[in-house]
């Protein structure tokens, strides 16, 4: 971890209104995203199961966030899977993807409606054609938290996510999720590769900034 300033409280004033433009290799998952045929593989009673699933992605850039000194580019994500057998979603989920441009810090943060969230970290220089973030139980900076069912049931002791920017502008993931369950170790891990369908828009201060721009007034 790097030093903390003396001064924790003056925010950057060379603050970018244009988050794409900020984004480092952050940039490459904004827009919306598409694929059906990703493999999920989890645990059962019978044994691990393995699942094909359709997943919808939207990653849309927000405005730069600070804590003090300390300042992020990110997006605002939002995860619906289903499978073809089944109308019910299969998993949904939301976050953040953030990026700090002076250390080359990324963090993903991770919020699903079973009771569990997380933040994840990782390093990557802005061009970046592959990046990774990590979490686990017990960490108090980068760590995961659990219902207590999950914690006595399923219990999650670590999280990694892999992803790979392909040529063609698609980009795979591979997560793999290290879970405790009937006192045994199980690697849950789920795999996609997305195309997109739509590009992604500009954050909110960034629309604001162009609108003044070609209106004439002061920005």
């Amino acid at each position: 971890m790097l030093p903390i300033p003396a001064d924790i409280f003056t925010e950057p004033d060379d603050v970018s209104p244009d988050a794409l433009a900020n984004l480092g290799p952050l940039r490459r998952l904004a827009g919306t995203w598409q694929a059906d045929k990703g493999i999920d593989i989890n645990p059962k009673a019978e044994g691990p199961e393995r699942r094909t699933f359709i997943e919808h992605i939207r990653m849309d850039p927000i405005d730069p966030q600070a804590n003090g000194p300390q300042l992020f580019y990110g997006l605002r994500y939002h995860i619906h899977i289903n499978t073809p057998e089944e109308d019910i979603t299969f998993h949904d989920q939301v976050g953040y993807w953030l990026w700090e441009p002076a250390t080359g810090l990324i963090l993903q943060t991770l919020a699903i409606p079973r009771g569990q969230v997380l933040l994840a970290s990782g390093k990557a220089g802005p061009d970046d054609r592959k990046i990774s973030v990590t979490a686990k139980r017990g960490d108090t900076a980068y760590g995961i938290c659990s219902t207590d069912f999950l914690e006595q049931a399923f219990r999650t002791d670590s999280y990694r996510c892999d992803i790979t920017f392909n040529e063609d502008e698609s980009w795979t993931y591979l997560i793999q999720t290290e879970l405790f369950v009937r006192g045994a170790p199980f690697n849950h891990h789920d795999s996609n590769t997305l195309k997109l369908v739509a590009p992604p828009k500009l954050n909110p201060l960034a629309v604001i900034v162009n609108d003044r721009a070609k209106g004439g007034g002061a920005v």
